[in-house]
């Protein structure tokens, strides 16, 4: 039966450098800063768009489906981030 490979038996399958730990620090605090803008951000969007009935026009619609996904995209992806880079590498298996 073959058997299957794993990054590990082909180190050019995914090509890494070596970095400083403050340099995956430095991009941690960013992504989260990011994240943390992006989620607060696009919720007032949505709050203000819920609060007003002059802004609730099929065109703003739009931008309030824009505004529900990058704010959902903020919150689970800066937290995947986030969390990789404070360990330094990914840590959420293959499959993740």
């Amino acid at each position: 039966a073959p058997q299957k490979m794993t990054v590990q038996d082909d180190p050019r399958a995914f090509p890494t450098v070596d970095v400083p730990d403050h340099a995956h620090y430095t991009i941690g605090v960013v992504i989260l800063i990011v994240g943390i803008t992006g989620t607060l951000g696009n919720f007032l969007v949505f709050y203000a768009f819920c609060r007003s009935r002059s802004l609730q026009t099929p065109a703003n619609i739009l931008i309030i489906n824009l505004a529900i996904s990058d704010f959902l995209m903020s919150i689970t992806q800066s937290l995947v981030f986030f969390t990789s880079s404070l360990y330094k590498h990914w840590i959420f298996g293959e499959k993740g």
